[in-house]
């Protein structure tokens, strides 16, 4: 039976020691014909397999290479190694699965990189980069489900396949069982004709739930999605991917305030949660980052570590001002006057890049920052009109390393704006009749946000590039595994 197995972080947790056990992993290490290093990914940490001589043929032996899978049973008895509180001392050893140690690309002799690394994504969970940063991951996915039911949120599942487009960016990955050699049936103006595609009507990948979201919501007060979503961008940047989650809460009879609180509140919460839960592994996250910095020149290192950088977050309140406000500060910079900005600050209404956001965190504030009150211009059709006639009620969140984690708006409840809104940004109201009719049958005042679930996994573990904190990434020209 394989389901009697102890896990190793469980063995090493309690430090108890007098009773037989089974574990089963892979190994790390293999010394001496005697002293094997066990993972099996439950931790960083190993357990040693110690194997009297004589106990295993000279074939049984060869088989034990680095990232051969086996199953030890033993008594745990205290270890009189260094690093170390107990071990394994096996009484038998059976190999689960062999090895080619020759070709196996993760030798503990050689340290390879991220980027080769994402090229064999397949096999880098195990090593201690890749199994901590999972395990947060896990832990914050957990959170989020607790944070929301906890307070009494519907968990609702958004269509991954829509007809719209809630971001009005266009960038969407388009579905279709249609031909792809040209033979698709035509209108008379040469155009591709839907009416014929498995859903009759040109369909794609979603970039958000919000929009299906809010219809829940106006029935169901308080609603959450969490899923994923996409963006055909051609981007390669450290920061986007072509497939990413999105958690979306949606809330009825929320204002801006009321969303800016919770939105603070649900950040803290997740990052305390891991700093509870996954101290062992953020410890190790955070040592790789300081070795990390050290190679940096000394203008680029961070002011903070990983572990100061989550307390500070969890600990201090978040700096909220207005939109105008940052362009004030940011026009008047030092940074901006000397053209340090690749975007200069010329003039309000501007959106903002990645390097304005950071500057505001990092530099003048030195604090996450919730920027409030945007251009119209700049933002998307659903969100509440100002009384002022040129803002609408925004509110983006901004973290250091990153910039932008959350965005979110009170949504515009009154039909006429919407409509007047719509037509502004040339969206058909024929398309959305459906959002519509949420306004014609017992609006309320509602608000909502988004947060990129990576993003936050990377600001957690304080790796560079979101690459490297989802499992198989996609971006352009990559889709591997």
């Amino acid at each position: 039976m394989f389901n009697t197995r102890t896990r190793i972080r469980e063995m090493l947790g309690a430090e108890r020691t007098g009773y037989e056990a089974t574990v089963m992993g892979w190994v790390r290490s293999f010394r001496n014909n005697q002293f094997i290093a066990l993972n099996d990914g439950s931790t960083n940490n190993n357990i040693q397999v110690v194997i009297a001589l004589g106990m295993l043929d000279e074939i049984t032996l060869k088989r034990i290479t680095t990232g051969a899978c086996i199953k030890a049973i033993g008594e745990v008895i205290p270890s009189m190694g260094k690093g170390q509180k107990l071990e394994l001392k096996a009484t038998s050893v059976e190999i689960l699965g062999d090895c080619d140690a020759e070709n196996f690309p993760l030798q503990l002799k050689n340290r390879p990189s991220l980027e080769y690394l994402r090229e064999i994504a397949h096999l880098r969970f195990r090593t201690n980069t890749f199994g901590a940063v999972f395990r947060i991951r896990h832990a914050l996915a957990f959170a989020i489900h607790k944070f929301f039911n906890d307070k009494g949120f519907v968990y609702l599942h958004t269509p991954v396949i829509t007809a719209s487009d809630a971001e009005g960016a266009g960038e969407m990955f388009k579905v279709t069982a249609l031909p792809l050699d040209g033979s698709a049936p035509k209108n008379e103006d040469g155009s591709i004709n839907f009416r014929e595609d498995f859903f009759g009507r040109p369909t794609n990948l979603t970039v958000s739930g919000q929009l299906e979201g809010e219809l829940a919501a106006m029935a169901l007060s308080d609603i959450y999605t969490f899923g994923p979503t996409f963006r055909a961008e051609n981007s390669n940047t450290t920061r986007h991917l072509a497939e990413f989650w999105m958690i979306e809460p949606e809330m009825a009879f929320y204002d801006l305030e009321d969303n800016m609180n919770l939105a603070e509140e649900f950040i803290r919460y997740l990052i305390r949660y891991a700093l509870d839960n996954n101290t062992e592994d953020l410890a190790f996250l955070a040592q790789r980052l300081d070795e990390e910095e050290k190679q940096k020149p000394l203008t680029e290192r961070s002011e903070m570590g990983l572990m100061e950088k989550l307390d500070f977050v969890v600990n201090n309140n978040f700096e909220r001002l207005t939109y105008t406000d940052a362009i004030t500060i940011l026009m008047e910079s030092n940074h901006n006057k000397k053209k340090k900005f690749q975007y200069p600050i010329e003039a309000w209404g501007v959106d903002l890049q990645s390097e304005h956001e950071r500057y505001l965190v990092e530099k003048h504030f030195k604090k996450p920052v919730i920027l409030t009150n945007y251009p119209a211009a700049i933002k998307a059709f659903y969100m509440r009109q100002n009384d002022d006639g040129k803002t609408v009620a925004a509110m983006d969140i901004l973290a250091p390393g990153i910039g932008e984690i959350v965005g979110g708006s009170q949504r515009e409840e009154r039909l006429d704006k919407l409509l007047g809104r719509m037509e502004e940004m040339h969206i058909p109201r024929e398309d959305l009749w459906w959002y519509l009719d949420t306004r014609r049958f017992g609006a309320c005042p509602h608000a909502g946000f988004g947060l990129g679930f990576e993003r936050l996994v990377q600001f957690v573990t304080g790796m560079g590039n979101i690459r490297d904190v989802i499992p198989f990434p996609r971006y352009p020209k990559s889709a591997d595994f």
